[in-house]
């Protein structure tokens, strides 16, 4: 589907919407007689309501598109969060830069850190990249061992080829040190 088709049709559409509408509401327009009227009311409720579901697919189509254009698979970088943590950490917040650029920074609520520990991932950032060497370092803020205020951080150097590229940042528990452990790990 070609997306200046898809914008021209969307614009048609609503054009088409508000001249309808516009028509229904107009307070100078004479009545017509009153058999006329209810035959060319519910035929003008039903092209409206035609109209409404056109627009809405045409609205689910313009996104597709959208994510096609703006993340396209050959440049897609994604960054996903995991825990296997239990009584070293309790994580608050995570900071996300890649190349020096502060590309995301989320603050979690306790939910969504019970789901992440029921075996949940979470995509912290989704973007683009250019071919190469990137580098990415995660901030990670949260509660540590004594129930102490703990920050600490990973990073990693990555080769971005053609094609998606996804990247897990890994909290677990390291039992011999009584430590969180922090990872990056880089999905085939």
């Amino acid at each position: 589907m070609n997306l200046q088709w898809s914008l021209t049709r969307l614009l048609t559409l609503v054009l088409a919407f508000l001249v309808l509408g516009g028509s229904v509401l107009a307070a100078d327009a004479p009545e017509p007689p009153a058999p006329t009227a209810q035959v060319d009311g519910k035929s003008l409720d039903g092209d409206v309501q035609s109209l409404k579901k056109e627009v809405i697919d045409l609205n689910k189509d313009l996104f597709v598109l959208e994510e096609e254009l703006l993340f396209p698979a050959n440049t897609q970088v994604a960054v996903f969060l995991s825990l296997d943590v239990g009584t070293f950490f309790q994580l608050d917040s995570v900071q996300l830069k890649v190349d020096n650029k502060e590309v995301s920074n989320y603050l979690y609520t306790e939910r969504e850190v019970d789901a992440l520990n029921r075996g949940g991932v979470h995509r912290l950032y989704l973007g683009n990249l250019k071919v190469g060497k990137h580098e990415l370092v995660a901030f990670f803020t949260g509660q540590g061992p004594h129930e102490r205020d703990y920050k600490r951080g990973a990073h990693v150097t990555f080769e971005k080829g053609v094609g998606a590229k996804y990247l897990e940042l890994k909290i677990s528990d390291r039992e011999s040190r009584e430590q969180p452990e922090f990872a990056i790990k880089e999905w085939e």
